[in-house]
Parts: structure tokens; sequence; C-alpha cells
């Protein structure tokens, strides 16, 4: 179990980081980049970036707390660290660095921990994007909900492409299925019995294959499409005109919903992403998006107006409109 002394700053302090810089550390990482990152061990990192050719860096931060910490295809730490580096990604923005930060409650087993630190340094590990600096505070019992993390990343690119960038004629695509992650979790929670696991992965290698191609971006995470194309729509100043017929969603998606009484265009997703691509290079761009994910489509397309219309499966249109008020129970 987690103690009080273990986030005093003292000896006990310092095994619990050692443990857990030795788990991230099981698998060396070195940067893509020439210049690697140093002083980790101090108070902050440091990356020489005078070698590399870009015009922009894009920082990013994000708090992670959620119910249950462990769920079908991922946990807490996979969560974190995939969450800051989609937020990256969106942008056209190469991961270079991560930090990591922890606030433990008191009683947390340390077996859990472990696991999490394993989630975390698997997907670095994996995507060749290092954990360099962090923090750990331990809080007294019932001051918080087991576990919170907070991740942030900084990237580099020649070019940062927003979320304001929609032109008209442009086509809507989305990378997957949506909202896997929300229900995945939620099912978990509730005990459904289903074959759900959450989308939650990084989605860097997909975006970089089509970015050229891509006027705006976002990943869909907190109110799913709904928020994150009525965003995209309102800041492009255009309408988005959606066929319901062509958005992925798994019939296991829809029953929970329907269980719970849930928008599936409200439900989170982890791994998606959801973007504009000029129209004569779209279908390239969804075979491109489909050797990643089967489930990937090309969903609507942008027109002049505002705000985001669906166009129904029994032929009529109605409007997808901004969520409001508690959405569904925390769940990134």
């Amino acid at each position: 179990m987690i103690t009080l002394d273990e986030g005093s700053g003292g000896k006990a302090m310092y095994e619990l980081i050692k443990k857990i810089r030795t788990e991230l550390n099981r698998t060396r990482i070195k940067s893509k980049f020439k210049s690697d990152w140093k002083n980790t061990d101090d108070d902050g990192a440091t990356l020489n970036l005078s070698n590399l050719n870009f015009r922009n860096i894009v920082f990013t931060t994000d708090s992670y707390t959620v119910s249950p910490i462990f769920f079908p295809g991922g946990d807490i730490g996979k969560l974190s660290l995939c969450g800051t580096l989609n937020d990256l990604s969106v942008m056209n923005a190469v991961p270079v660095g991560m930090s990591l930060s922890l606030i433990i409650e008191e009683g947390f087993e340390k077996e859990n921990l472990m696991k999490i630190i394993s989630s975390i340094g698997k997907i670095s590990s994996e995507t060749k994007i290092p954990v360099v600096t962090g923090d750990t505070k331990v809080v007294e019992k019932g001051k918080i909900d087991k576990i919170m993390i907070n991740t942030a990343g900084i990237g580099i690119t020649k070019k940062v492409i927003s979320n304001s960038g929609l032109k008209v004629g442009d086509k809507i695509i989305v990378s997957g299925g949506i909202g896997e992650h929300g229900i995945a979790l939620l099912s978990k929670r509730f005990d459904y019995r289903t074959n759900l696991i959450s989308d939650c992965a990084p989605i860097f290698e997909q975006v970089r294959k089509i970015s050229e191609y891509v006027t705006a971006m976002k990943d869909p995470t907190r109110g799913g499409i709904a928020a994150s194309l009525n965003e995209m729509a309102e800041k492009s100043k255009v309408r988005i005109v959606l066929d319901e017929d062509k958005i992925p969603v798994k019939r296991e998606v829809k029953a929970v919903c329907e269980l719970l009484g849930l928008n599936v265009y409200e439900i989170a997703s982890e791994g998606r992403f959801v973007c504009g691509v000029k129209a004569e290079y779209a279908e390239k761009c969804l075979k491109i998006l489909k050797k990643f994910n089967d489930g990937a489509s090309m969903m609507g397309e942008v027109v002049e107006g505002k705000g985001v219309i669906m166009k129904t499966a029994i032929g009529g249109t109605r409007i997808l409109d901004v969520p409001s008020g508690k959405l569904v129970p925390r769940i990134c």
C-alpha cells in the first residue's frame, strides 16, 4: 500500500520514485531526434533543438481521473499518455517528449501502481516518445479517488493544423468507430457483458500519412463527435452536413447507449480523430486510414452556413447540437 511517507520528500519517496523510474526505463528509450533529452534526474529535462528543422513548438497538458482505473483495452496510465500524444497529433505535431505527474491516494495498492506505470512505459516504448520528467504526490485517504494523472507533451511541426481550418467543399472523415472507449469503460463499471474494448491508442502515425491533405482536425474525446464537429464548424464559420448511415458505430455501442439513455454522438473516443480533407484527396485519405482501421468512414461534407446537420437514416434532417449539462459519468 502507498503511505503518506512516500509523498513526504524523504527516503521513502525517493525509493518509490526509483521504482517508478526503473519500471519506465525497462526498455531504454532514445529520442527520435539528433539531440537526446538530458538532465532527466534534475528538476527539469533539457533537449537541444539546434539541429532540428521546424518552425513551431506545440505544447499541451491534460489531467485524468477515471473509474474504473482498469478497463477493457487499457487503464488510466495508457489513457493519460495516449490522450496527450493525440492532442499533439491532431495539431500535426510530432511528439518529442512527455511529462508525467502522479497524485496518489494513501492506501493505493503498489501492485496496481506498477501496472499503471508499466502500461505507460509500454506506450512510451512502442511510440519511441520518452517520459522525461515528472512529479509524485501522495494525499490523505479519501481526498481523491485512488489516483489522478497529469501529463504534458511537447511536439514540433513545420505546419500547425488547427481545428478552425475547414473550407466549403471539404469532406469530413472519421478514423474509426466512435464511442468505443466510453462504452467499454461504462460497460465495465456497470458490469454489462460486452466484447467491447476501448479504442484508446496513439494516432500520430495515421495523422502523419494524411496530414498534407487535411484542413482541420480534432480528437473526439469529452462530448464525442457532437462536441468536436460543432467546435470545428463554429470556429471555421461553416456548416457540416453528416450522413447518419455513414457514421461508424458498433451495434454493442448503440445497444449500451440505448440501455443507459445516452446519445452515442456525445460519447468519448480516445483513439480516433475527425478531420476535414480537401475533396480531391478524400478517397485517397480514406483508403490510407482504412489500412489502420476498417471502420474509417467519409461521413459528411462542409457547406456554407452554421452548425452541424444530420441527414437521418429515415430521410429527414436534424440538428446535431453542442452537448450540454452532465453528459455521462466521468470516463476520461
